[in-house]
């Protein structure tokens, strides 16, 4: 469970404008040590240009992103050496294996991990052993995103910021990811994913704030040893009642 102590990441009244037009207005949420925090909302709500302030790749107009402390804006460099980002569509080297892929990643980062290190993070994010030296061109979207949060584990970094992370991904491996997540949660990460999914963000998160017109309108929290109620946020993110 989280450590209400402990947050790693702070949105306080964060206001955000991109081409001269409001994109968040007062946007103040926390995510603790530890915990799943999924940020809920529709195309244009604000969800990834949440993610791009908590790295620090974009100004704001108001308020303040911290990440472990530090003001994003101000400290870029070490909030993003904290922090890693899984986008969307996975950045990898199509024509590189994954263990290629891995070691030149590593090699920018300065990092020099041990083979066995690696094959240790590949274990822990389920990509089989038969596949670890093909080239990442004929991987799934899934596939790619193992290796992407293998990459993140080999970083040790703290935080993981994950954009629509299941988007793309057939059932089965929606529920081989929500089950990474849980894993690496409960190892000590703290995770802030943002998606319109909401069968998914029920499923996995500790909390969830739904974001609506550039606001968060509402956050649900999941009950001891149980799960966020998917027919109360799916009422909600459809405009009905809170």
């Amino acid at each position: 469970m989280s450590d209400p102590g402990a947050q790693r990441l702070e949105a306080d009244n964060l206001c955000v404008n991109r081409g001269g037009k409001s994109v968040l207005e007062d946007l103040s949420f926390s995510v603790a040590s530890r915990e799943v925090y999924a940020l809920l909302g529709g195309n244009g709500a604000g969800k990834s240009t949440t993610l791009l302030v908590f790295l620090g790749f974009l100004p704001v107009a108001r308020g303040e992103a911290r990440v472990s402390g530090k003001t994003a804006s101000a400290h870029p460099n070490e909030v993003r050496r904290c922090a890693a980002y899984l986008p969307e569509s996975v950045s990898l080297y199509p024509h590189l294996t994954a263990r290629e892929n891995l070691d030149y990643f590593l090699k920018l980062a300065g990092i020099a991990p041990q083979a066995t290190a690696v094959e240790s993070a590949l274990d822990r994010v389920g990509l089989q052993s038969s596949v670890r030296d093909m080239r990442m061109g004929s991987f799934s979207k899934g596939m790619r995103q193992k290796v992407a949060i293998a990459l993140a584990l080999l970083r040790d970094t703290e935080i993981l910021l994950l954009d629509e992370p299941t988007s793309g991904l057939d059932p089965r491996g929606i529920d081989e990811f929500h089950g990474l997540i849980r894993g690496l949660s409960d190892a000590g990460k703290t995770v802030l994913m943002v998606t319109h999914d909401v069968y998914g963000a029920c499923q996995v998160a500790d909390r969830i704030g739904l974001l609506r017109d550039r606001k968060l309108v509402a956050e649900f929290e999941a009950p001891s040893g149980g799960r966020i109620d998917t027919e109360t946020v799916h009422r909600a993110f459809g405009g009905g009642s809170l």
